[in-house]
């Protein structure tokens, strides 16, 4: 029995033939000799390219304000120094940092080598909270790094490997299989993953999954555990919407999918049953805003979207990533089912109001910068509210995007902000917004009137 198993893990390697040479015996530790030496070496090729995030954040312990340390793991994908990972490891971080591996220990004597492990400071340069990935930049060059292949898609029973920093044991690598691809724990949710059985403990949330080629197939995110490990249900987010994320957060800082100001839902059995539908998949529409770009292509609530510029829509997370592949400069198809009749709407496609992806290109990161607030703005003139239609104001400071400073407020200011007044005293520049936080004490308070999503309000906090 032991001698099957090892032969169909060496066929699977590709180590011996399929059909048996019979004049050609393989013994069964030779194939086991050689399973271990694939495994050396995709441990050795991939490895390099994972790192420890040390992430140092304020939360409350027993009434009181402390810093509450945490870890995870990040996947090097450009030799320049970005790094992915998952959203919820830099949450709330004041600072983050990149521990980068170092060659593997090999005798006792090489273990004090841990302790001058490079450690680079890291800002975040974009978040999808909605998908939980984050994007970070190290100032760092000719990393080792591992590519997103789109095409290295997960299939059910694919051997795969996670790697990461499990209760903060760095460049920990743990076997397992793909249990199921694109499943989703939420009905509600736009996100999908990856099932493997491959041991992921808390720490692992970031690192890669990998194939037997060391091809990233997902990024390992989170654990179902009655006990708090391990249990063999360990998910990860498929490379494909990786991809797609990386590719936004590094161009804009942010996603920008486009807006047809419609809300759709995953179609349920017993929603499906309620409202008497002609279908039990896809999604339905359950709400479509009053003279928008999808009432005006004629679509109306409980129609049944079944295709997105022809991909069949299975439900909400095939959706959402449609309306993020889709190009802004074009009409979004839609293929309907109303009642029983099949249609074919042609929706224009905008991004949403408030984005701020355009101004990407007419800002200076060094002068738009103000670490103790941890954002970048530029000022809110003629040309900027060109790109900002239906704002109330016409002046004041535009947040373009977050970034992590580790002595910076966490104001809860976020990317399309615009900030008119700190303490009743009027802000029209970034210069007068930057003077304005500097004579600031910590402790003092602090009360900034912004425009967000076009109501009008209060953000209220102390410095830091």
């Amino acid at each position: 029995m032991k001698y099957c198993i090892t032969l169909v893990i060496a066929i699977y390697f590709g180590l011996v033939p399929a059909t048996p040479v019979h004049s050609q015996q393989v013994q069964p530790a030779e194939l086991l000799r050689q399973f271990n030496g694939s495994l050396e070496a995709l441990a050795g090729k991939v490895s390099p390219s994972v790192v420890q995030i040390q992430v140092t954040g304020v939360g409350r312990s027993a009434g009181v304000v402390v810093q509450q340390p945490s870890m995870g793991s990040g996947v090097i994908i450009d030799p320049d120094g970005y790094i992915m990972t998952n959203a919820h490891v830099v949450d709330g971080a004041r600072r983050i940092r990149v521990v980068l591996p170092i060659p593997s220990v090999d005798s006792p004597f090489d273990v004090a080598a841990a302790e001058s492990q490079p450690i680079l400071e890291a800002r975040v340069t974009g978040v999808s909270k909605e998908l939980d990935l984050a994007l970070l930049k190290v100032e760092a060059a000719h990393l080792p790094a591992l590519a997103l292949d789109n095409r290295r898609s997960a299939h059910p029973g694919q051997l795969v490997f996670a790697i990461g920093s499990p209760l903060g044991l760095m460049n920990s690598i743990t076997m397992g299989i793909v249990s199921s691809v694109w499943r989703q724990t939420d009905a509600d949710e736009p996100a999908v993953y990856i099932q493997t059985d491959a041991p992921i403990n808390p720490g692992n949330s970031g690192g890669p999954l990998v194939d037997v080629d060391g091809s990233v197939v997902g990024l390992n995110t989170f654990i179902l555990s009655n006990g708090g490990g391990s249990e063999g249900l360990g998910f990860a987010i498929p490379v494909e919407i990786v991809k797609i994320v990386y590719e936004g957060l590094r161009k804009y800082g942010h996603l920008q999918p486009i807006d047809i100001q419609a809300a759709v839902q995953t179609i349920t059995p017993t929603l499906a049953a309620g409202l008497g539908l002609a279908q039990e998949w896809g999604v339905i529409v359950s709400d479509v805003s009053l003279d928008g770009p999808a009432s005006i292509a004629g679509l109306k609530v409980q129609d049944i979207v079944f295709a997105v510029d022809d991909h069949p829509i299975r439900g909400l997370p095939g959706f959402v990533t449609a309306l993020y592949l889709h190009s802004p400069q074009e009409m979004l198809k839609l293929d309907i089912l109303r009642g029983s009749e099949k249609l074919s709407l042609r929706v224009s496609a905008s991004q949403y109001r408030y984005d701020t992806a355009p101004l990407a290109d007419v800002f200076e990161p060094e002068r738009s910068l103000i670490s103790r607030l941890g954002i970048f703005a530029v000022e809110s003139n003629l040309s900027v509210s060109a790109l900002m239609p239906n704002v109330r104001i016409a002046t004041g400071v535009v947040v373009l995007a977050r970034t992590i400073e580790w002595n910076s407020v966490r104001a809860d200011l976020r990317q399309g902000d615009i900030i008119f007044s700190i303490n009743s005293t009027p802000i029209t520049s970034v210069e007068e917004l930057r003077s304005a936080v500097a004579k600031l004490k910590a402790g003092d308070p602090v009360v900034m009137q912004i425009e967000r999503q076009g109501k009008l309000h209060y953000l209220a906090f102390e410095m830091e």
